[in-house]
Order: structure tokens, then sequence, then C-alpha cells
């Protein structure tokens, strides 16, 4: 038995009726746990010698909005390349714009953390879901790793997910009166609104977005005869 084996089946041995998903892929161990348990969950997962996971490598956020959909499909062959793009759709949406229906069929907002056990030599990822897709909250785990401080001040930030029990929970990567959260699926790629700095009032400034948006499409090259150099260029 392999030591991801062995970590997934002491998981669903110790955690039982608490897990949703205990997922081994790739020598990869992932539990997936509801937002009630979230907390009691990771915290045995620290002090539980079975597991030690004494340090949070990396905590962030996701949105599941679009999961499974396609912005753009080309419509290459086998043996050519062209490209192909379907009508504008989230990836150009402009402030104001009215946004398409858009669902995974999932909860929306997730946290997924990644712990390390040095004693164990094991690791592994942790996804709970936020509960209510239009106020999205799980617990803070600042108590448990003081690391996890910022990281989640990062995903409020970028994802609009809300930490209950963090300490100082504010943004940390955008601008003070920064409208939105600049991750999120239903964000418009170019923004709310531009910046610059003006020489003549001497202090930054904020404008409409000049920029069109678009999305770009890869060009999927084949691998032919077309393509193929003369053996003296070769």
């Amino acid at each position: 038995m392999t030591n991801a084996q062995n970590l997934s089946q002491q998981l669903s041995q110790c955690f039982a009726d608490q897990l949703l998903d205990n997922l081994l892929e790739q020598g990869e161990v992932t539990i997936e746990v509801a937002a009630e348990n979230y907390f009691n969950v990771c915290k045995k997962l620290r002090d539980d010698e079975r597991f030690a996971f004494e340090i949070m490598i990396d905590l962030c956020g996701v949105d599941y909005l679009s999961y499974g959909q396609d912005e753009w499909k080309t419509n290459a062959t086998a043996n050519g390349f062209s490209r192909g793009v379907e009508v504008a759709e989230h990836g150009r949406l402009r402030f104001g714009d009215e946004l398409p229906e858009m669902s995974s069929g999932r909860k929306r907002f997730a946290t997924i953390v990644h712990l390390l056990s040095l004693k164990n030599n094991q690791r592994l990822r942790i996804r709970v879901y936020a509960e209510d897709d239009e106020m999205p909250v799980v617990s803070s785990v600042t108590e448990i790793w003081n690391g996890a401080n910022w990281f989640e001040r990062e995903s409020f930030d970028l994802f609009g997910i809300h930490y209950d029990g963090h300490p100082d929970l504010r943004r940390i990567l955008t601008d003070y009166g920064f409208v939105g959260h600049p991750f999120r699926k239903d964000f418009p790629l170019s923004g709310h609104v531009e910046m610059r700095y003006d020489p003549e009032k001497k202090r930054v400034i904020y404008e409409p977005v000049s920029i069109e948006p678009r999305v770009l499409v890869p060009k999927v090259i084949r691998d032919d005869s077309r393509y193929s150099l003369p053996e003296d260029e070769e």
C-alpha cells in the first residue's frame, strides 16, 4: 500500500461521515468536507499524530460559476489549422452589461487548502464549498495555522469569500474603494475603470474603460507535410 493510499484509508476511518468525498488520483489525496465540519476536521488533521499536518502550504478560492463551459471552440481538423470562436459571453463583459445565465450545477464558491506533514511525509488537499452563493462564508483556520491569515485575505479580496473568525479580514491586493472581486467569473476582464496618473492634477484619476474586451483564440497547428521544412533547411 502506498503512502497516499494509506492516508486515504486513515481519513475514511477517522472522519467517517464527515467526509463528502475522498478522492485518490495521480498519487494525491483530496477530501471534501461540509462547511459546518471544516474547522473541526482541519484542527484534528493538525493535532492527531496519525496525520500531523502542521504546515498549511496554500489556501485559495475557486469560483465554479461557469465550470465545464467553453467560451470558444475551434473547428480544427486533424490535418490543418484554424481559428474559431463563438459569440461574446461572460469573458467579454463590460461594466453595465447584462450577465448571461451561467451555472455549473454545483455550489459556486469553494476554498481549497493544501497541507503538508513533515513528520509523516504526506500531503493533503481539502475542499470546502460555501453554502450560500450570494454571501459565501466558511470558517477561518487562522487559529489552526497562522499562515492562513494573508491567504484568506487574498481569497476574500479576489473572490469575495468571507472567513468567519478571521482577525483582520480586509482587502490585500486591490486598491482602496475597489468595486467587486476580480477573480469572480462574472467580473469583466477589462475591469470597471481605468486609472492613470494625471500630471496636472498631480494624482491618480479613474476613467471609463477604453479597452475593447476580447478573448484570445489560440491557433491549432497540426504536424503534417504542409509544414515540413525541406531537408536542406532542417
